[in-house]
Order: C-alpha cells, then structure tokens, then sequence
C-alpha cells in the first residue's frame, strides 16, 4: 500500500520538487482552484475532479481510470 500524504505534506512535496500549484494543475489537466481548495481542506476529494486530483497528489489511495 502507498504512503498516503496529508494536504500540509502535499503541499510541501510540490514546494521540496520546485512544482507550482499552477504548473501541477496544467500538467495534469486540473483545476488550479480545486487543487488549492484540496491542499487547504476545504475539499476532501471524495469524487470526480477532486478524488482524480487527491490520487495524483499522493492524499487518497486509489485508481484512476483512463
């Protein structure tokens, strides 16, 4: 099973890697306003956009399906 993350871990994972909010959401097709609402709690990434972009930012375990 994968290291899960929190948001706060998250967050700095971008910052150690020299990787903008806005660079990570372009590259991975998101919302740049979800993801910071994902890094701050405000969304818990339960489904669609939100659960996709907390899978890719290492906070939720999962799948995502092409």
């Amino acid at each position: 099973m994968p290291v899960l993350l929190t948001a706060e871990q998250a967050r700095a994972e971008l910052d150690r890697n020299g990787i903008t909010i806005a660079h990570f959401c372009r590259e991975h097709g998101l919302n740049k306003n979800l993801v910071s609402d994902l890094l701050n709690g405000r969304k818990k990434g339960v489904r669609g956009e939100a659960r996709r972009a907390a899978v890719l930012l290492k906070i939720k375990d999962g799948v995502i399906p092409n």
